[in-house]
């Protein structure tokens, strides 16, 4: 049974799920009718962080140019230029026993391509969600829809997974930052 969670509530995963180890990260939208005339294209992005709060190498970042990192700790499962259909538009595959002690949390991200060049942004997005499903099973286990509240953001923290103590948790975030996926970057501590 699936747990819906609302933005900042938090919930065990691996001591709630004893034996879950790989995870799938489902994330889907929708785009409002507007009259911009370009296409949207969202693009989902995993950044692996240490203790303070920072990634610290290209290596702690998957995104649709950068797959997979860590020997497949993080495999992001390829661009869905459209986001067209029903269900996960990408997926982001995690294997907790593969996260590297020294990265403590997992940030979530969805960023719109060329937002600022194609005047787009969130506010024209809606049913937003990502959902947690375990890959043993494909039981989905917890999700988050993240609302109707944006509007001039380009890019979303949906999600966080932090480690605490030997378990892994998860936050459902919903933060949103105007500049895109530059802006996502920098506040990640890379260049």
């Amino acid at each position: 049974m699936s747990i819906d969670l609302s933005k900042g509530q938090r919930i065990d995963l691996t001591k709630t799920n004893p034996g879950l180890t790989k995870i799938i990260v489902g994330l889907g939208w929708d785009t409002n009718r507007y009259s911009g005339g370009g296409e949207f294209d969202l693009d989902a992005s995993a950044f692996l962080l240490h203790e303070n709060g920072k990634a610290k190498s290209e290596a702690d970042f998957v995104f649709y140019n950068n797959l997979t990192t860590y020997d497949g700790a993080v495999v992001h499962t390829g661009d869905n230029r459209t986001g067209e259909g029903d269900g996960d538009d990408e997926q982001i595959l995690i294997d907790f026993s593969k996260i590297p002690t020294a990265i403590s949390r997992i940030g979530i991200t969805v960023t719109i391509h060329d937002a600022h060049q194609r005047s787009q942004n969130f506010g024209q997005v809606s049913n937003a969600f990502v959902r947690v499903v375990n890959e043993a099973n494909n039981n989905e286990i917890l999700r988050f829809d993240l609302g109707e509240e944006f509007s001039v953001e380009t890019a979303v923290v949906f999600c966080e997974f932090y480690r605490h103590g030997g378990d892994w948790k998860f936050q459902a975030v919903g933060s949103g930052f105007a500049g895109g996926l530059a802006a996502l970057v920098a506040n990640y501590g890379l260049s």
